[in-house]
């Protein structure tokens, strides 16, 4: 089972381009702060704007940079199959550890097929596979009931990065599969409810900014350090909010620009946070004590 705290790390840009003095950068203060490991290429990324050639290289280099230290889980999902199996077979080549595969989304493929999509992944790779459920972007629901069907044809799924907001629904789908796959809270917002009722961890985009601070509700909730935990989360909250002022990843490209880790830099159709948001997003980062440029 794969568990613990993960960062969905951000795409550094300067120019339009990939920005990878950035990126060893923030790789480091990843590893430093003892972040289990990190997902390049998802959601978090910009992936849907990052040309194949990109993503390859992406990846390769991240996996160079962490050289075994922590864990690299490629996002390789897609709304087509083939595309998602050959972008698995990529980074499997590049040496990761795992992959990340979001519902295919737009064209809405039915339970079956989301079945038979996954299906045909894990057939096709050695890899541990982390399925990514987020219904409002990807438009299509993978329920419980389903994955239970998918875990009972495949042995290469590992856990499920849930982000459909629905608590009654992870209940479920630890009911039935909690003792196959792990399931990890997809939104900062929710870590501790998710920990609470069986979750393993987070795959989290506020870790960009404080890794070693989601880590350690991470830890203290494992250590059975419920009242910790507890109030170290809350303490987070407003900062897990903040990070959804505008889509993500807005906010905490931002907030990385703020503390002088890396350029804002989007590609388009993002744009910069507006500058209402960034008063903000200031005050919020500057009322945790986190230390700005």
């Amino acid at each position: 089972m794969i568990e613990g705290a993960f960062t969905a790390i951000i795409t550094p840009f300067e120019n339009d381009k990939i920005d990878y003095n950035s990126l060893e950068l923030l790789i480091e203060r990843q590893i430093s702060a003892g972040i289990d490991g990190i997902i390049p290429m998802g959601t978090t990324g910009e992936s849907p704007t990052i040309s194949f050639e990109e993503h390859e290289e992406f990846i390769r280099r991240v996996v160079k940079i962490v050289n075994g230290r922590i864990k690299v889980i490629a996002g390789t999902g897609a709304n087509s199959t083939s595309e998602a199996i050959w972008l698995t077979k990529g980074a499997e080549d590049a040496g990761v550890d795992a992959t990340l595969s979001v519902n295919p989304y737009y064209n809405k493929p039915t339970q079956k097929g989301l079945v038979a999509h996954y299906e045909a992944i894990a057939n096709a790779t050695k890899l541990p596979i982390i399925l990514y459920n987020i219904p409002g972007r990807s438009g299509i629901n993978f329920l419980p009931e389903s994955v239970a069907e998918l875990l009972n044809r495949t042995d290469h799924i590992a856990a499920m990065k849930e982000a459909s907001g629905d608590i009654a629904q992870m209940m479920r789908l630890i009911e039935l599969c909690g003792d196959k796959i792990s399931v990890l809270s997809g939104d900062d917002n929710l870590l501790l409810p998710i920990l609470g009722i069986g979750g393993k961890g987070i795959i989290s985009v506020l870790s960009n900014l404080l890794p070693a601070d989601i880590k350690k509700v991470v830890t203290l909730h494992k250590e059975n350090k419920t009242e910790e935990a507890r109030a170290h989360f809350y303490k987070l909250l407003p900062l897990c909010r903040a990070m959804f002022l505008e889509t993500n990843p807005i906010p905490i490209k931002a907030a990385m620009e703020m503390i002088g880790a890396c350029t804002g830099e989007l590609r388009l159709p993002l744009t910069p946070l507006s500058d209402e948001y960034k008063t903000v997003l200031r005050k919020t980062l500057t009322d945790y004590g986190v230390k700005l440029k």
